[in-house]
């Protein structure tokens, strides 16, 4: 099983969230994140000038079995990228098991793939 944790634009979030449901992805969970990233500019908006230092993205989390773990990564790079400095990063690491608090079952029959 794989852990894949992606941190994205949130202007590309509602995309992104809308490919991986049509996907063999069942269940992600998401929360808003800021990071501090290496471009650190002073930019003027209507007169105003800001730092560029704090940067606000979406990560989504999902895990999921090793044979659907490239295409789900696939659907997170396609539908994402804008080709600008700041698209996110993805994150892929191993995940040794996992239970359904539920039934007790344990293993990666407790990922539900679509069929």
């Amino acid at each position: 099983m794989k852990r894949i944790e992606a941190i994205i634009r949130k202007t590309k979030f509602e995309e992104v969230k809308e490919a991986l449901l049509h996907s063999d992805i069942d269940w992600f969970e998401y929360h808003d994140v800021h990071g501090i990233g290496q471009s650190r500019q002073e930019r003027i908006y209507r007169g105003v000038q800001y730092s560029t230092d704090v940067i606000e993205r979406v990560a989504i989390t999902i895990v999921c079995r090793d044979v659907i773990m490239q295409p789900t990564v696939n659907v997170i790079l396609k539908v994402a990228h804008t080709g600008q400095v700041g698209d996110g990063r993805i994150f892929v690491s191993d995940v040794i098991d996992t239970w359904s608090i539920r039934t007790g079952e344990n293993g990666d029959t407790v990922l539900k793939d679509k069929k």
